[in-house]
């Protein structure tokens, strides 16, 4: 069974930092985009970052630009959000996601989706 799973959420002061953490099993996803949503309560889900399967190409949205990073680890097949300077805007399930082609992640449209792992940003 293929899985995405998330971890590296939590409670965080305002200004703080978090890594978020993508380890999918049961497949590798090295050829894969891979990308971060989030989904705020009230809210639509919305793609914060993307990265393409040769990790020359990123995508970030307005409101995250200049403080998170994602990055991805072939070896570990593993993908990483640095947040820094986080806001309290920040708080929402962070979604782990891949699929092909890139095009179609930014676009927010996945077929490979993790459970989600919550941060929250206190003021």
């Amino acid at each position: 069974q293929v899985q995405l799973v998330e971890s590296g959420g939590g409670l965080v002061q305002a200004g703080g930092s978090l890594r978020l953490t993508c380890a999918p099993s049961g497949r590798t996803f090295s050829s894969y985009a891979m990308g971060w949503f989030r989904q705020a309560p009230g809210k639509e889900r919305e793609l914060v970052a993307a990265i393409d399967w040769s990790g020359t190409s990123t995508y970030y949205a307005d409101s995250v630009k200049d403080r998170f990073t994602i990055s991805r680890v072939y070896a570990k097949n593993t993908v990483y959000l640095q947040m820094n300077s986080l806001k309290p805007e920040d708080t929402a399930v962070y979604y782990c996601a891949a699929d092909s082609p890139y095009s179609k992640l930014v676009k927010g449209s996945s077929d490979y989706w993790g459970q989600g792992t919550q941060v929250t940003v206190s003021s």
